[in-house]
């Protein structure tokens, strides 16, 4: 199995079904031959997604799914997961998935083993540290945002008591698992030469209550996890990163 075959891509469908289709469509021409390792988990969609490779019985939301999935490919033999959210549209030009890949081959090479890499993003109101920079290689991060994450899965693994039953919705756990992971030693890098571009909330406004529901688990979690101000401190760390 080569390098890239060890990935699994992983696109979550909820909310609407032309999202999913849209960067399914765009992988699956972008990387010929690799349509087999390029699924859709149907995370118990009201709209079922008709390609899906499963349909969970529940919906997991996005930290219990990440969770399942991990577990899952890697009994199939995979050694890393690209999570992505449906709502994320690629903005680089052909191979995606490979070129991702060896970049994050590459900047192993510079830096030693990477945990997390992920794209960087056009535009992003939450998390500056994620915004494309095109003068640059890449960036070693604190934390990231978790719209498309590449993970290590032996650095998934690793991490303990993320207590994603406290939040099951999800929002804030990609900021805990990867500080999380940056405190293990592991590489968190964003990558200046592959962007998306993001729709942000784009299924979750348009279920009444569910941001506002979102946005207070998120700070208990992030309060129990990371300590008093933990908006703060985040908001401090996203500053603390270096451009190679």
């Amino acid at each position: 199995m080569s390098e890239t075959l060890k990935t699994a891509v992983i696109i979550l469908h909820y909310g609407d079904p032309g999202l999913t289709r849209r960067v399914h469509d765009q992988l699956l021409l972008s990387d010929p031959g690799l349509e087999d390792h390029i699924l859709v988990l149907d995370n118990n969609a009201p709209e079922k997604y008709s390609q899906a490779w499963i349909r969970l019985p529940q919906n997991l939301f996005w930290a219990g799914a990440l969770e399942w999935t991990a577990r899952q490919i890697s009994s199939l033999g995979y050694t890393h997961l690209w999570f992505l959210n449906n709502d994320i549209l690629f903005d680089v030009t052909p191979p995606i998935i490979v070129r991702a890949v060896k970049r994050m081959a590459w900047i192993e090479k510079q830096l030693g083993k990477v945990g997390i890499y992920s794209p960087s993003v056009l535009s992003n109101p939450y998390h500056p540290q994620m915004v494309q920079n095109r003068k640059h290689q890449f960036r070693k991060v604190c934390y990231i945002d978790g719209i498309a994450p590449l993970i290590n899965l032996e650095c998934w693994f690793s991490l303990q008591n993320l207590g994603i039953d406290e939040n099951p919705i999800g929002y804030g756990v990609d900021n805990y698992f990867s500080l999380q992971a940056d405190a293990l030693g592991w590489n968190v890098v964003v990558d200046q030469q592959v962007a998306i571009k993001h729709e942000y909330h784009s299924t979750a406004r348009t279920v009444e209550g569910f941001l506002d529901q979102a946005f207070i688990l998120a700070g208990s979690y992030l309060r129990r996890r990371i300590g008093p101000g933990s908006r703060a401190r985040l908001e401090n760390l996203a500053g603390q990163y270096t451009d190679y």
